[in-house]
């Protein structure tokens, strides 16, 4: 059977000894979240966070966009072209996922708004609650723990936009559009040790960071494979 083609777009590259040096970057810690699964995929990874985008939307089958530090308030140099690059997404209905960051960026492409947190960093395992249903959320399960980590959010959907999922701290924690955009504010593809990690170099970096309550929460449940699992539907449903 032929494998489906996965382009990865990398927002982040850390570059520390504590985290950088440490653990696989974004792309390859999805990797591993995938290729725990029976179906396997193609991969293609884009150092988006560089300025490299998918010059076609027919290079690959489909394309997922990864988490990252920094904030989609701010200007990047890839900000533009990834920008464009959803939306040329959109239009051609070209299965799209993201993840985090990800999902903060589709957003803000399809004319969505996004805020600041209004309590600072959101931290720690969240259950996201998916009140609505779609064909690819299979196994059928009502909520996912996962962890989180984030200061920005999605305040508003961008139009044609649907609402799947919140969490206590997050209300428009996923969103899809039509069937070909799928995404989610936490990180399925983080471990425990990973989360560990992060937590300690924040609070390493930032006195006004507390990470008590997020690492008192490490070792809680997480469901970040069935979302996988999830996103493996989405994309043979549309590929």
């Amino acid at each position: 059977m032929k494998r489906i083609k996965l382009g990865i777009l990398q927002t982040n590259h850390d570059k520390s000894v504590e985290v950088g040096d440490a653990f696989p970057d974004d792309a390859h810690r999805f990797r591993d979240l995938f290729d725990a699964q029976e179906t396997r995929f193609e991969y293609r990874v884009y150092m988006t966070i560089g300025g490299e985008v998918p010059k076609s939307l027919d290079e690959q089958d489909a394309y997922l966009i990864t988490g990252s530090p920094l904030s989609v308030l701010d200007t990047h140099v890839f900000t533009e072209e990834l920008i464009s690059f959803i939306r040329s997404c959109d239009i051609a209905k070209k299965p799209l996922i993201g993840a985090c960051f990800g999902h903060q960026i589709i957003a803000v492409a399809l004319a969505g708004i996004v805020k600041k947190t209004s309590s600072g960093y959101n931290v720690g395992v969240e259950k996201t609650h998916f009140f609505e249903k779609k064909p690819w959320m299979q196994p059928n399960i009502q909520k996912l723990g996962m962890y989180v980590f984030h200061e920005d959010e999605v305040t508003q959907l961008p139009e044609g936009a649907k609402l799947l999922g919140s969490t206590p701290n997050c209300k428009i924690a996923s969103f899809s559009k039509g069937n070909h955009i799928f995404t989610t504010q936490a990180h399925p593809e983080f471990t425990p040790e990973f989360m560990t990690s992060v937590v300690s170099h924040t609070a390493q970096k930032d006195q006004n960071f507390n990470p008590q309550s997020a690492l008192a929460q490490i070792n809680d449940r997480t469901e970040g494979h069935v979302y996988a699992d999830w996103c493996t539907e989405f994309f043979k449903g549309q590929v």
